[in-house]
């Protein structure tokens, strides 16, 4: 690796909070990064589990969900994510438009135009009235009586428009199904809304000091935001961010960014499919060789989980779930070294812990894959 890549994926590490815990709350771990992919519900948890200090187990995430502090709903890129309640009010209105305006075809071909997106928003409101929480297929009945048909694709662009518009959110789980509810009801507004410039200074300032040194296009990449508006969200956050030239390569930070130690950097890492680590980015070849690119993104929009090493991808992994336990099945691009077997079974070990079930490893000693 080069020293540069090392700088990078050391800096990255630290402040994502895969190699240092700086909280404990799945809230405060949540405000710190802005938002977190959320795509995969039991790996989003995971993606929390693993950062928090005291490592936690699953049900404190969990917890954290049904109660409300941590919602999971539609934001940037119009991709599930997890923010805080008082993050969301905030966000939305920096993303929401360009996000509908860029669904506008998709819509005409659904029939979707806005008067049924109107009356869509009136009936799921008028179905969550009075502080419901109500799962995918009684929100479909709320709009089949309103005269509105949710078969097919039409549900989740009818729920997704409604969440960007700020008025369904997360709900308390129900068992394994999820729910929504009222944003008004979850996230109640208080006090006057961030300007816009104040917002996308804030987004900024989020962004890069919880995942720096990254650059203007990394930014935009991950907020959605037009490549303007992501560079004045940088102008905007003035001294809160610091900037950094690498390989001749603008990239901006906190000015004075946390550092993990080498053993914590050395280690090795189960992370989640679609985390932070390097969806959070456009250019993840400081992470991940490109030669492996297409074993972590293998097309159709799914990323896989992956095993860090180092601050570097060196494989993938899937889990098996079973009533006592759980099976670790691990993608090695090689054949790791002994110490680094031991790192990697420890990792698969945190991982069952997290979940309450004992681990199980598979293919902890592959032949090594050839990439063509």
């Amino acid at each position: 690796m080069a020293t540069s890549e090392r700088s990078i994926v050391a800096r990255r590490a630290a402040v994502q909070q895969v190699t240092r815990s700086a909280f404990r709350e799945p809230a405060e771990l949540v405000a710190w990064m802005g938002a977190v992919q959320a795509q995969d519900p039991l790996g989003a948890r995971w993606a929390l589990g693993l950062r928090l200090a005291g490592r936690p187990g699953e049900a404190a995430i969990v917890r954290a969900l049904a109660e409300g502090t941590i919602l999971r709903t539609h934001v940037m890129r119009w991709t599930w994510q997890l923010v805080t309640p008082a993050d969301l009010r905030w966000m939305l209105p920096l993303v929401s438009a360009r996000l509908v305006a860029r669904a506008a075809r998709r819509h005409r071909e659904l029939a979707l135009d806005a008067s049924t997106l109107r009356r869509a928003h009136a009936a799921l409101a008028g179905a969550l009235d009075g502080g419901a929480h109500l799962t995918r297929a009684e929100l479909a009945a709320a709009l089949r009586a309103a005269g509105i048909d949710p078969g097919g694709p039409r549900l989740s662009h009818l729920l997704g428009h409604a969440e960007l518009h700020g008025i369904v959110c997360s709900g308390a789980p129900r068992g394994k199904q999820p729910t929504w509810a009222l944003l008004d009801a979850r996230a109640p507004a208080a006090g006057a809304p961030l300007a816009r410039q104040e917002a996308l200074a804030e987004l900024a300032r989020r962004y890069f000091t919880s995942r720096g040194p990254a650059t203007a296009r990394d930014f935009a990449w991950w907020s959605g935001l037009a490549p303007a508006e992501a560079r004045a969200g940088i102008a905007g956050a003035g001294a809160a961010l610091a900037q950094d030239v690498i390989d001749g390569v603008v990239h901006w930070q906190a000015p004075q960014p946390p550092a993990a130690t080498r053993a914590a950097l050395d280690d090795a890492y189960l992370l989640p499919a679609f985390d932070e680590y390097l969806v959070a980015y456009q250019d993840r070849s400081a992470m991940l060789d490109p030669r492996h690119a297409r074993h972590h993104n293998a097309g159709g929009g799914m990323l896989s989980p992956v095993v860090v090493v180092g601050g570097r991808v060196v494989g993938t992994w899937r889990r098996t779930l079973a009533r006592k336990g759980v099976t670790v099945s691990l993608a090695l691009f090689e054949t790791p070294a002994a110490g680094d077997r031991a790192r990697i079974a420890a990792a698969a070990e945190r991982y069952g812990a997290f979940l309450g079930l004992e681990a199980e490893i598979e293919g902890l000693t592959p032949r090594t894959r050839k990439d063509h």
